[in-house]
């Protein structure tokens, strides 16, 4: 329909027939309501079809379509078509939108790149509804098939790109979207482990996006044969300049196959502490308990000593040391050590803390106390802090002295010339 047919189009529409198309299509949207209400009450918040709120999601405005466009055909029958053709168009863009802003949240929820993409989306979407409606969609896309760029000989249309983009886009949000689906309802539940489930769903994505860019490029026309040089150029590039980050993709799969590091694990790399959030296919995350994050390559974990202090016993030790006078009683401090440790609930009885006398230092005894807790990612200064104020207040009640640091001097002899009184002020 040209802006021409369009304009003959309104100027038939009478009053009744508007009112006749108007209750349809409020008829189809409450269909359509029903349906995914009916069939919405159990599924998750996050249902790509159903939303938050029914009819958020995908599967209102899609059946909203499919029973406004019967409406359509049946209605033109016996009279002119106007308000339905209108609500055709606008519920087209709404399910090209709901489709890729819910897909794109699912897959990426924190990300403004998808924001970006869904709004440029929408605006697309919403533009092409108007020039379809006005009827000058197609003149615009023949204007667009006349602009050629020259890409080789015979050129490529600017319509042509445009339709490669989108067609790319689309079997790439639909990889995605098949990703995101047997990540959730199969991986989840068929793969316990939380890394092997993230090299699953790594791989998984991987592997549909590259089948999903070669269906796109095959729909555009690109002669796949073509990559083949791709290919070699890229095996080079990896050879020279990329073989650091090949190595960083590569190690990160490793890792997850081989499990010796895993998501949750408290280790140790190049001097930072901390424990492992989150495994990428290029670095890994880890976070210390005063909450700084340290990306870590993930080539520095296969290449260089990593301390994982949870693959063998997921108890974690914390000590203190005090000093106390060397007239104190030693098992009367051992015992107010283990029992200021012991009365904190992050502390572990079992092993139980124990307290050494570990140095005869020049200003006192000094004592190490050693205790376990099981969550070191809850923090460890702020425990050994609460049990070193405990220490302090046990031995201030049984009257056990701290001392100051201090150094004594012994004078052999004096000069003979020297008084007693410049001796005292020496």
């Amino acid at each position: 329909m040209n802006f021409t047919e369009f304009t003959q189009k309104l100027s038939q529409i009478e009053a009744r027939s508007v009112w006749i198309e108007v209750a349809i299509l409020v008829g189809c949207l409450l269909v359509a309501w029903a349906v995914c209400r009916w069939f919405g009450r159990d599924q998750p918040k996050d249902s790509i079809w159903f939303g938050q709120r029914t009819i958020d999601g995908l599967l209102f405005p899609l059946l909203a379509l499919v029973l406004t466009d019967l409406a359509r055909r049946a209605t033109g029958v016996y009279q002119p078509v106007l308000v339905l053709r209108i609500a055709v168009s606008v519920f087209v863009s709404l399910v090209a939108i709901r489709f890729f802003a819910r897909v794109l949240s699912a897959v990426f929820p924190a990300s403004a790149m998808a924001r970006l993409v869904e709004r440029t989306i929408s605006w697309l979407a919403w533009i092409g509804a108007v020039l379809w409606i006005v009827g000058l969609l197609q003149p615009v896309l023949a204007e667009l098939d006349e602009i050629t760029l020259a890409f080789g000989r015979p050129g490529v249309s600017l319509r042509t790109i445009l339709n490669g983009i989108f067609s790319a886009g689309l079997v790439l949000v639909i990889a995605l979207w098949i990703s995101q689906t047997i990540e959730k309802r199969i991986l989840r539940e068929a793969v316990a482990d939380l890394s092997m489930r993230k090299v699953a769903s790594n791989a998984i994505r991987a592997f549909l996006l590259l089948i999903g860019l070669l269906f796109a490029l095959s729909a555009v026309g690109v002669d796949l044969t073509a990559l083949s040089v791709l290919g070699g150029a890229l095996g080079v590039g990896l050879g020279f300049g990329l073989q650091k980050l090949a190595a960083n993709y590569v190690s990160g799969f490793v890792i997850l196959l081989e499990r010796s590091i895993r998501i949750g694990d408290n280790v140790r790399v190049d001097g930072f502490e901390g424990r492992i959030t989150d495994i990428k296919t290029r670095y890994t995350l880890v976070r210390a308990g005063n909450g700084r994050e340290s990306i870590v390559p993930n080539e520095s974990l296969i290449t260089s000593r990593v301390e994982n202090l949870s693959l063998a016993d997921r108890k974690f030790n914390i000590t203190t040391t005090i000093v106390v006078g060397y007239d104190s009683d030693v098992a009367r401090v051992q015992a107010i050590l283990c029992a200021a440790a012991a009365a904190q609930p992050r502390v572990l009885t079992d092993p139980a803390p124990v307290a050494f006398l570990l140095t005869f230092a020049p200003h006192g005894l000094e004592f190490t106390l050693n205790f376990w807790v099981a969550d070191p990612d809850k923090g460890r200064d702020n425990v050994r802090s609460a049990i070193n104020v405990a220490i302090l207040d046990g031995l201030r009640t049984a009257g056990i002295a701290i001392p100051y640091p201090q150094s004594v001097l012994h004078v052999e002899s004096l000069p003979a010339a020297t008084s007693l009184a410049d001796a005292g002020r020496l």
